[in-house]
């Protein structure tokens, strides 16, 4: 079972950092407003990122530093 991790792009230019199973239904969820509440009313919302992970632990760990991350650094992360 693979986790990823995986960025948004919000309507309002800003990134959205989550974890996931399956991004395509997450992404359903954000869409329907009963994803996380900083995308609510936010949209469109737009994948530009993925990044698999081999567990939960794992992708929960990617999640927290590239969170930490500035916005600089998350932008060149969707170069690469």
């Amino acid at each position: 079972m693979t986790w990823w991790l995986y960025l948004l792009r919000c309507g309002d230019g800003t990134l959205y950092c989550g974890i996931a199973l399956d991004v395509e239904a997450r992404l359903k969820q954000h869409r329907e407003g009963k994803g996380a509440k900083y995308t609510r009313g936010r949209g469109p919302l737009e994948v530009v990122y993925r990044e698999a992970c081999p567990s939960r632990v794992a992708a929960l760990r990617r999640e927290r530093a590239v969170k930490r991350l500035p916005r600089t650094a998350k932008l060149r992360l969707l170069e690469s």
